[in-house]
């Protein structure tokens, strides 16, 4: 069923990474398909725990009737609390596939997609709170709508689009997907608008979701959750998510910046295992497109050497 769902990318290059001992505890924060959790409940023994996350609802369906797995129907942001009242700190590994799963994409009602033009623009990975894209794009002001495409969308022209959609909802409502190709139609490349629109909804789902904020507020956690040696697996697919990443391994804060201790150490809980970043085999690519975007980057945990 996963792979109907969503194919689990890079699936061998996970569980080589993180390096999985049979009596382990590992964590999933993004079960979605079930795929990177049930190959690691293979690599596991009896005594192995595996405790997967996810806040989407339909994730559910694809749980696995297996002991050893404890499922968490929660964002992964306060992944430190979670373990903490489930008695399950810390663990040997944590696995992070971020972003949409195929089969959200696929969903036309969940809005993640542009290829509805009849869908309404949702885009909550927990349908049942937070705001709406389409909430967003009725109730922001234009200052705060250049902001979100400027930062996440990486949209040159943020100030052009905001004020169009500003002029487009004092007559019309926002609701579909046709609605925002409407507004946006004299920006809309004539050769480009895949691209176009892949930045405009991307915006609006980091927006929606607040997947930066929860995603610096997770890796802040991970030094606390992990076991000295333990292993941080990371799976982004746009450079926003991966700098966040790269910068939180090299230098233990987001802004890249490495401080240093008193005999000129780096001062960071982190240190890189691979010194750069994995990407899908030109097999993978040819078997699943979605694995072209996906950026591997795998850390652990340091030892305190006494």
């Amino acid at each position: 069923m996963e792979n109907k769902y969503h194919a689990p990318v890079m699936l061998s290059e996970c569980l080589e990474a993180l390096n999985i001992q049979p009596a382990g505890r590992y964590v999933d924060v993004t079960f979605g398909g079930g795929g990177h959790s049930k190959a690691i409940l293979n690599n596991l023994g009896s005594k192995g725990v595996l405790i997967a996350f996810d806040q989407d609802e339909d994730a559910q369906a694809n749980l696995p009737q297996d002991t050893r797995l404890v499922f968490i129907d929660q964002n992964f942001e306060f992944i430190g609390n979670h373990l903490a009242y489930q008695n399950l700190l810390p663990v040997d590994g944590i696995l992070a596939d971020l972003g949409v799963s195929s089969h959200q994409f696929d969903e036309a009602d969940r809005g993640f997609s542009f290829r509805f033009d009849e869908a309404v623009l949702d885009m909550r990975m927990d349908a049942s709170s937070g705001k709406s894209a389409a909430a967003v794009l009725n109730e922001y002001t234009e200052k705060q709508l250049a902001d979100m495409f400027y930062q996440y969308g990486e949209l040159n022209n943020a100030k052009s689009l905001s004020a169009a959609i500003v002029a487009y909802r004092s007559a019309h409502t926002i609701s579909t997907v046709a609605h925002i190709k409407e507004a946006l139609k004299k920006y809309t490349p004539k050769f480009g608008d895949y691209k176009f629109f892949a930045q405009v909804f991307q915006a609006l789902r980091i927006e929606v979701n607040r997947e930066m904020e929860v995603l610096k507020n997770f890796l802040l956690q991970v030094p606390s959750v992990l076991k000295p040696g333990g292993r941080l697996v990371v799976m982004s697919y746009h450079s926003l998510e991966d700098r966040l990443v790269k910068n939180f391994i090299s230098s233990g804060n987001f802004n890249g910046d490495q401080e240093k201790d008193f005999y000129g150490n780096v001062s960071k809980p982190m240190d890189a295992v691979s010194r750069k970043v994995i990407t899908a085999s030109a097999e993978e690519l040819e078997r699943n497109p979605r694995s072209r975007s996906a950026k591997l980057r795998i850390a652990e945990k340091r030892v305190e050497k006494r």
